[in-house]
């Protein structure tokens, strides 16, 4: 498979590649190369979640979203959601479980999110923000959260697909 990068940004890069598909057919398919990411939904002891209300430049508005970050050069998918949820949320997990990942945009991109619940949250330090980064930290009960994704308050697919994951594991009530 060859590749060819039209443009590099941080550790992503958009590329074509020569791909060869189930048909026989070989084809040039353009893709956004991506390292992958964690993504981590914090529950504190009494049960709310941590939210992130986040400005997110490329949609221009603010979005309401769980911790989240791209994977470092040789880091693992947990160490990455240790040190997302400290960087973004201020709190430090005593726990990690894992709840496997889903591939968010898989018509152009090959990015795999890493899926993780924290528990056993203790406020950790001031947060450290990328420069590009407007993040206010929430705690919010489940049951409200769970309206905002009804009401389209909350249309982050990581953070709904987190959300259910951790759900249907039992790990929700």
């Amino acid at each position: 498979m060859t590749q060819t990068i039209l443009h590099r940004w941080k550790s992503i890069q958009l590329a074509e590649i020569d791909v060869t598909l189930p048909t026989g057919q070989s084809v040039v398919h353009t893709t956004i190369v991506h390292p992958g990411a964690a993504v981590i939904l914090p529950i504190t002891g009494d049960g709310d979640i941590i939210l992130l209300k986040q400005f997110r430049p490329s949609l221009n508005k603010w979005i309401y979203e769980l911790p989240a970050g791209t994977l470092e050069a040789n880091e693992s998918p947990i160490e990455c959601a240790r040190r997302e949820l400290i960087e973004e949320s201020g709190y430090q997990a005593g726990q990690l479980i894992s709840l496997g990942q889903c591939t968010p945009l898989a018509g152009f991109c090959d990015e795999i999110q890493h899926l993780f619940v924290a528990t056993q949250l203790s406020e950790n330090q001031t947060l450290t923000q990328d420069d590009d980064e407007v993040i206010e930290v929430l705690k919010v009960p489940l049951s409200k959260v769970e309206q905002w994704i009804l009401d389209d308050q909350i249309s982050d697919s990581k953070t709904i697909a987190c959300l259910y994951k951790a759900k249907l594991a039992g790990l929700l009530n």
